[in-house]
């Protein structure tokens, strides 16, 4: 009996442990629900600021002449779409690089307006920029 005793006194002990240890994650939770959320209110208002700025210093949008159609301008792409893997520098033969192109396009499929959109894509810069002779 008196080891059932010392047994329940001993469980008790645990208990009022426990309790305290529990009382005490509450209050250091709470503390960091709070720190937590003057972080995120802190974030919030430097990404305001920070899109002020970039608002501020934005260019405007250049104009270019188009020179695609409207049907071309306005055909979307689906994002699962796989296109050509080819790139066109301006260092080799363009009629191998447009026959490249239209041989990976008849494989993948897709439209002539999705073609005609997707094609501008395969050069790279360089090849765009006219260089004088």
């Amino acid at each position: 009996m008196q080891a059932l005793q010392e047994q329940v006194v001993a469980l008790r002990a645990d208990q009022e442990r426990i309790q305290a240890d529990l009382a005490a994650s509450r209050t250091i939770n709470e503390e960091l629900r709070r720190s937590n959320e003057e972080l995120r209110r802190d974030l919030q208002n430097q990404v305001g600021e920070r899109e002020e700025e970039d608002q501020e210093h934005a260019t405007p949008p250049r104009k270019f002449s188009m020179s695609f159609s409207q049907a071309i301008m306005d055909v979307v792409i689906p994002t699962t779409f796989v296109g050509p893997k080819i790139t066109f520098t301006g260092m080799k033969d363009p009629e191998a690089h447009l026959t490249a192109f239209h041989t990976q396009m008849m494989l993948v499929g897709g439209s002539d307006v999705v073609r005609c959109k997707l094609f501008m894509s395969t050069l790279v810069v360089a090849s765009l920029v006219h260089q004088p002779s």
